[in-house]
């Protein structure tokens, strides 16, 4: 139980830290987004996401490129919509 709570005050701790480097690594780009190698490796090789690999090795990414990925799709919400809905039919 005591190894369960230092775990989670661990990675606690490294994302604290992730959201402050502005270049991180392919690790840390996983942890920063939650997501699988697999799915990363996928983004990177479909250029879906902006990487950088200096020398051709180790992958490196900004945070700023990784944020932008993540807010990319943005989806409105009813309260935002409904009213541009009413405004267009007011037109009509």
């Amino acid at each position: 139980m005591i190894q369960k709570n230092s775990e989670k005050q661990n990675n606690l701790m490294q994302s604290s830290v992730l959201c402050y480097k502005e270049i991180m690594s392919f690790r840390e780009a996983i942890a920063y987004l939650d997501v699988s190698e697999s799915f990363l490796y996928k983004l990177t090789s479909s250029r879906k996401i902006v990487f950088f690999k200096p020398n051709n090795g180790k992958i490196y990414f900004k945070r700023i490129d990784l944020d932008n990925w993540m807010l990319q799709n943005e989806t409105l919400n009813r309260c935002v919509l409904e009213p541009n809905l009413t405004h267009k039919e007011e037109k009509k």
